[in-house]
């Protein structure tokens, strides 16, 4: 397809499919609803597609994906819900032991999902602090500052990284370039 980007409300053709009207714009696609076969996403680079009509986009037009973005963001800020994060499989059902120096005392045994659980809450409570450090009415030497001790924070705590199934939830601490 050209470098035209449609609209809302485009009317197409699908080699497939048939007519169809653009009625979501994504960042890399379309969704177009077919009247026989319901809404279909296509690349935006689709070379099949026959623009029959044309409607212009809008500069300011917010779309889904663009307003799931905001709100993710907004709720991260100004609240402290924890999102799920899922430890790796192969901890599921494990167990922490500590062993004390002092063979008088006994060990402690924990859920490995109990402590896991415990470090998703700090790390979700340090984003939180974060969050508010940046919205904080302290001067930018200040707020500097805080952030250089809190992705010191981070740094210690990767340790843990093994626990997390996802990379992008693991911790990151300061980089060596």
């Amino acid at each position: 397809m050209s470098e035209i980007i449609l609209g809302v409300g485009s009317r197409v053709k699908h080699p497939q499919f048939g007519k169809g009207v653009v009625v979501q714009i994504r960042s890399d696609a379309y969704e177009i609803g077919f009247i026989e076969y319901g809404v279909r996403q296509l690349m935006r680079d689709y070379e099949g597609l026959e623009v029959i009509e044309a409607i212009e986009t809008p500069s300011d037009l917010a779309t889904y994906e663009k307003i799931e973005k905001s709100l993710t963001r907004v709720l991260r800020k100004f609240s402290d819900i924890q999102e799920t994060v899922p430890l790796g499989q192969k901890w599921t059902g494990g167990k922490m032991v500590l062993m004390p120096g002092d063979k008088s005392l006994k060990e402690k045994e924990i859920p490995i999902e109990t402590f896991f659980h415990k470090i998703v809450m700090v790390r979700d409570r340090v984003r939180v602090m974060e969050q508010r450090i940046n919205a904080s009415n302290l001067s930018d030497e200040e707020k500097v500052d805080l952030e250089q001790y809190i992705t010191r924070i981070y740094g210690s705590l990767t340790t843990f990284n093994v626990l997390f199934k996802n990379k992008d939830d693991q911790f990151v601490g300061e980089k060596t370039q």
